[in-house]
């Protein structure tokens, strides 16, 4: 906000500290391109502990690839050069957004009740299952155009974001968004998105001995998987498409010290996509 008030010369009286999570800044511009600051106070003082959700909500299920015949696993070794720049020492563990969908081409980029539900039990269903130290989304500044409405408003593509937080947040995880590429893009240069994700992801060092959770579009983890594992060998047969009604699996990517590769879905998080309520649990 400092470094707004002072480009557009607002003159506005900021606070000169954070005043805690409860707070809500906005500046308000009016047509004539006045500016005021409009501060909120939520009140809200929720306990320390993580929230438990209602009974019944919740139901255990097989990992889904077992069911329908789609798990895999693949191990480059060997003949294979790893690429210059690799990262080694790194797991990443791919998840899809929570369910999205109450209807098959209904689009507004958050998720529906059923969604939270799951969103909201991944610190449950993951305890034991992962280990990440750091938790990634795409950047929810990124827009695109929705199916809400007539206009074709465009929306905010919020649901990795919010399947990811509840996770992050009960294991005290730093949390951070995918920023420096346009992940969803519609236009060229599209094709190269694949490219740019395995990149920032799987090279360079920056997550060389780290174990990371990245809540992904479920169409584009196969693309950034066989990206980074065309940068070993383009000959390598790819990962399979992830079936558009899994949303339970956990894709995971480990590069051992000597950049070595392997990728499994084998892991999941063991809940019941059908039998998860319509609408928001209540608390």
């Amino acid at each position: 906000m400092a470094k707004i008030n002072k480009l557009e010369g607002y003159k506005l009286a900021l606070p000169e500290s954070y005043a805690g999570p409860n707070y809500i800044y906005a500046i308000s511009i009016a047509p004539s391109g006045s500016a005021a600051l409009v501060t909120y106070n939520s009140n809200i003082n929720p306990p320390h502990t993580y929230p438990t959700l209602p009974a019944g909500g919740i139901v255990s299920a097989a990992c889904l690839p077992a069911t329908t015949n789609s798990t895999f696993h693949i191990q480059v070794t060997g003949g294979a050069v790893a690429p210059a720049g690799i990262n080694t020492n790194e797991t990443l563990y791919f998840i899809r957004h929570a369910e999205a969908h109450p209807t098959k081409w209904w689009e507004d980029g958050n998720y529906i009740g059923a969604g939270q539900w799951r969103a909201l039990d991944l610190p449950n269903a993951w305890r034991g299952k992962i280990h990440p130290n750091l938790v990634y989304s795409i950047d929810p500044a990124q827009d695109l155009p929705g199916s809400t409405s007539v206009a074709g408003d465009s929306y905010s593509y919020v649901r990795t974001n919010t399947t990811v937080l509840p996770y992050a947040i009960a294991n005290n995880l730093p949390y951070n968004v995918a920023a420096s590429f346009e992940m969803l893009a519609q236009t060229p240069p599209w094709q190269q998105l694949p490219t740019q994700a395995s990149n920032f992801f799987f090279s360079g060092g920056t997550f060389s001995n780290q174990a990371l959770l990245v809540g992904w579009e479920h169409d584009h983890i196969p693309s950034t998987v066989n990206a980074l594992l065309a940068s070993y060998n383009p000959n390598i047969p790819p990962a399979p498409d992830w079936p558009d009604n899994d949303y339970d699996t956990v894709w995971t990517v480990k590069l051992d010290a000597n950049g070595n590769l392997s990728i499994d879905n084998a892991t999941c998080e063991g809940i019941s996509s059908p039998l998860l309520p319509k609408t928001p649990p209540q608390f």
